[in-house]
């Protein structure tokens, strides 16, 4: 078993567990667990693969918070309010009492001086280029961060919380494949790594579309799409888009794929998402794409599809693809 930061920090006791008592993760997406006992933790996590994983391993894991637990772990995430809000939630958990666990490059300094202004953290242990301490914090000291952690309406109306990706306003690309999207689509589409549902209104505008499936590997994101998407057309699937397939074959698939994991970009994730695409369409389907202009997706694209052609409205920035008569091999 090899050695994390948090094993290291336990076996010298720079932070300790209580004897007793489930003691619920917030922010695993992945990391080690090494130093715990697998029978009393509870992970909520908000990735399907993240979950997937933990749960092909025997953890317990849940999208959605318990009511209380003995002690709580929060693995520092990205973003900034993002990370305030899992602080917030592990304290209402355990009446204020949570250890954090962070990179350096997630900002683990600047909370270990923000949680210090707010209750008392222990001395952090360094190890591997971040932080691992204590906290415990008095009765209301995080509750405007549990109220930003509600969420509400961005720019645009809709509905999203702290951490989805491009919360305050739907980003570049999605507007504009939104902005060309053709009317006949068909009646069966889905749209691949949804989000909080921007495309998928730009979708539902058309009255032929019967079904469509918004998948998304976001359990948070997709709560958002949920309340954004009221549309009884609407069918929501917490699915890795990579893998995920339609019971029926469909007539159009829209995506703006992710080609990040963490801060390290990795074009084969939106690769994987173009032959999922091309597996899920009928033969005569269509698929509508957005991406960075410096993406090497077109290889993908014609190893999968018959008909490849990059559409008006793009920019410097972004290309949008129109591909058709796909192939069926996975």
């Amino acid at each position: 078993m090899m050695d994390t930061r948090l094993s290291l920090a336990l076996e010298a006791g720079h932070v300790s567990l209580p004897e007793a008592g489930e003691i619920v993760v917030l922010g695993a997406s992945g990391q080690s667990l090494a130093g715990l006992s697998k029978e009393r933790l509870l992970l909520v996590v908000d990735d399907v693969i993240a979950a997937s994983a933990y749960e092909a391993q025997g953890y317990v894991v849940k999208n959605t918070l318990p009511e209380a637990a003995a002690d709580a772990l929060v693995f520092v995430p990205r973003g900034r309010l993002e990370g305030r809000v899992l602080f917030a939630q592990a304290a209402k958990l355990t009446d204020g009492a949570f250890i954090v666990d962070g990179v350096k490059t997630d900002g683990v300094d600047s909370h270990f001086k923000e949680l210090r202004k707010r209750g008392t953290c222990s001395a952090a242990y360094s190890k591997a280029h971040g932080k691992i301490f204590r906290c415990e914090l008095p009765a209301g000291a995080t509750d405007d961060w549990l109220e930003a952690g509600k969420g509400g309406e961005n720019a645009e109306g809709f509905f999203t919380v702290p951490g989805v990706f491009s919360a305050d306003k739907a980003d570049e690309g999605s507007r504009l494949l939104a902005a060309v999207l053709p009317e006949k689509l068909g009646k069966e589409v889905a749209d691949l790594g949804a989000g909080w549902g921007y495309l998928a209104r730009s979708v539902l505008e058309r009255e032929a579309v019967e079904t469509l499936h918004l998948v998304e590997a976001s359990h948070a994101a997709l709560s958002c799409a949920k309340h954004n998407i009221t549309d009884a057309r609407a069918q929501f699937h917490w699915a890795d888009a990579t893998r995920w397939q339609p019971r029926a074959s469909l007539d159009s698939v829209v995506m703006n794929p992710p080609f990040h994991t963490g801060r390290k970009g990795v074009p084969e994730l939106g690769q994987a998402f173009i032959a999922s695409a091309a597996a899920a369409l009928k033969g005569v389907g269509h698929l509508y794409m957005v991406a960075n202009r410096h993406l090497p997706y077109e290889e993908a694209l014609r190893a999968r599809f018959g008909f490849v052609e990059e559409l008006d409205g793009g920019n410097s920035r972004f290309k949008i693809i129109h591909a058709a008569k796909p192939s069926r091999k996975r």
